[in-house]
């Protein structure tokens, strides 16, 4: 089933959609491993991860559709995908849908700040006209070959103009044809309850941790409130971040890393098992095959962890 159908059926069924932020396809994998119905592609953390920039609209659409295109090929669950802007005016973002559903995206995200745009938690944003964005809604939908696509708009206008016009924009962006809304930058839970029962549409919450302006809510809570797809965009990544520091000042103050294992640290077959190392060796032995005596002991620790598995007929990607 292509991902934006299993999107659909996920956004037609009772309860929340929960959506961890990934950059990458480990990130991607671990996700889908944890049992999750769904991704989120978080621009910012893939902008972060891929060039090293904050989040200020220095990328370009190569760079985050290469790493969606990856990712999209590396899971089976649905990605939701932010494309900031769509990389510029409805005709830049008519060509966005079209590159990136064809690389396996199931839903778009995209913003009514001008070009470039930055994190919807930073200072200095500016808003295009809701008449331009109608546009851009407009086209996203045309564009996009298969209606199962999901196009979800977000307007950043809560910070710029208040609550009652960030409700007011969000409301004519859902009755131009966005699947989702998002508001970004809610104040409080009061504003969350209001814009949700304002708002004609299914609704997105983005949770962060730590510093962000929106609370952050149980998603059980959100979903009480009128959410519908909760996103996690940077947890994974900042929790990454954090494991890194960690595990860099362990090994400068005890000489090795050993005392993070196997609580914080993954072995080498735990990483190769996850990456599916066991399906490749299975489509080598049918292709070549048996392995060498001195490599099975390595095959049969990752086989008892997975099982037999399946061998398959083709490259397993």
């Amino acid at each position: 089933m292509h991902g934006a159908t299993r999107l659909r059926e996920l956004l037609a069924r009772p309860g929340p959609v929960i959506a961890p932020g990934i950059y990458d396809c480990i990130s991607a994998k671990v996700v889908q491993r944890a049992g999750y119905d769904a991704a989120f592609v978080s621009g910012a953390a893939v902008t972060a991860s891929v060039l090293g920039y904050p989040d200020v609209g220095l990328q370009t659409m190569p760079e985050i559709l290469a790493q969606v295109r990856n990712m999209a090929r590396s899971v089976a669950i649905p990605l939701i995908v932010d494309v900031d802007t769509g990389y510029g005016n409805a005709l830049n973002l008519m060509r966005t849908v079209r590159e990136f559903e064809a690389a396996g995206a199931a839903a778009l995200f995209f913003e009514d700040q001008t070009f470039p745009k930055r994190c919807g938690h930073f200072e200095g944003k500016k808003l295009i006209p809701v008449e331009e964005m109608v546009v851009k809604i407009r086209a996203a939908c045309e564009a996009r070959r298969s209606s199962d696509l999901v196009i979800i708009a977000r307007t950043d206008a809560r910070a710029l103009e208040g609550l009652d016009k960030a409700i007011e924009r969000a409301t004519v962006y859902a009755k131009t044809g966005a699947d989702v809304i998002y508001v970004e930058a809610l104040l409080g839970e009061d504003e969350m309850r209001a814009a949700a029962k304002a708002i004609p549409a299914p609704l997105q919450a983005n949770m962060s941790e730590g510093n962000g302006k929106t609370p952050v809510l149980h998603y059980d809570l959100l979903h009480e409130i009128g959410f519908k797809v909760i996103s996690y965009s940077g947890l994974l990544q900042r929790t990454a971040i954090r494991g890194m520091q960690r595990s860099l000042d362990v090994l400068r103050k005890e000489g090795s890393a050993m005392s993070l294992y196997p609580q914080h640290l993954c072995s080498l077959i735990d990483r190769s098992e996850l990456l599916g190392l066991h399906q490749f060796y299975k489509l080598e032995e049918r292709l070549y095959g048996p392995l060498f005596d001195s490599e099975k002991s390595w095959r049969a620790s990752l086989e008892q962890r997975v099982g037999d598995g399946g061998g398959g007929d083709t490259l397993p990607i």
